[in-house]
């Protein structure tokens, strides 16, 4: 395997990172939690030149991840975590990847954020109880989360500061403290839905509130997803990332970041001539 040097891998960032955000982004730590829409933001990181990433996920590849998660044909069936570190140790193979085959609970949470710098929450919504504990413990602990999502053709962001005053139990309406186990959020987030409903097309909330409607038993609904959003929010997770290292202003709970790639590219333009 081809060892590639650092300061050549990142050579083309030259102009756009300066020395000292380089220096930040190689040394910085990242917690990836939940490896399908976290896969593109893993790798869209490692290739903007982190080099720590800690990936946490039980879950397996399934044919239907195929179309915006960054797997193969060759993956499906084995489990993400290890799919994607080999993945990105293809791309770069002197990073440090961190594999850890699991769910994010309470029993794990204050472990995982207590060896990073930056946590990136992209676990799945049914799984409540590995959200919250999460948040929980970035909270306590003083780390900074961005919590990304998919938005039809586009992304949205959720970003918690280190020491923030709206948790993500205040979003989504949740106890101050103690368990969650019997609770749902999915009345929240739909609630969240209304409020981008001006932003998206008919067609995108529809879907979303099709889907969320089919999620409140329980029932496990894969959402629909097109590669577009994933990229977005591999690309905007990462940008946020970059800013947040570099010092630069981030807009915070309970304001959320809200990218349209639809609607921008059919109504902004720049007359050249």
């Amino acid at each position: 395997m081809t060892d590639i040097r650092y300061e050549t891998f990142i050579s083309r960032n030259a102009g756009y990172v300066s020395e000292e955000l380089q220096r930040r982004i190689r040394d910085a730590r990242l917690l990836i939690a939940g490896c399908g829409i976290g896969s593109t933001i893993a790798e869209t990181c490692l290739r903007l030149g982190f080099r720590h990433l800690t990936l946490v996920d039980k879950d397996r590849v399934e044919p239907h991840n195929l179309n915006r998660q960054n797997f193969t044909a060759a993956d499906v069936g084995t489990q993400k975590v290890h799919a994607l570190a080999k993945r990105l140790l293809a791309i770069n193979p002197s990073a440090e990847i961190n594999a850890i085959d699991d769910w994010v609970t309470p029993a794990n949470a204050e472990a995982l954020v207590d060896g990073v710098d930056i946590v990136v929450d992209t676990i799945d919504f049914l799984s409540l109880e590995g959200i919250v504990a999460l948040h929980d413990a970035g909270l306590a602990q003083r780390k900074p989360i961005i919590a990304p999502l998919s938005a039809g053709w586009g992304a949205a962001a959720i970003y918690f500061p280190p020491g923030a005053t709206c948790s993500f139990r205040t979003i989504f309406g949740l106890p101050a403290t103690g368990p969650v186990g019997g609770l749902s959020y999915v009345d929240q987030f739909m609630r969240l839905i209304d409020r981008l409903e001006p932003e998206l097309s008919p067609d995108i909330v529809l879907a979303l509130r099709r889907t969320l409607t089919r999620m409140d038993d329980g029932t496990p609904c894969p959402a629909p997803h097109v590669s577009v959003g994933s990229a977005a929010v591999g690309s905007l997770a990462a940008t946020l990332a970059a800013r947040l290292l570099r010092g630069d202003p981030i807009t915070a709970a309970p304001r959320m970041i809200f990218l349209n790639m639809d609607r921008h590219c059919t109504t902004a333009g720049i007359d050249l001539l």
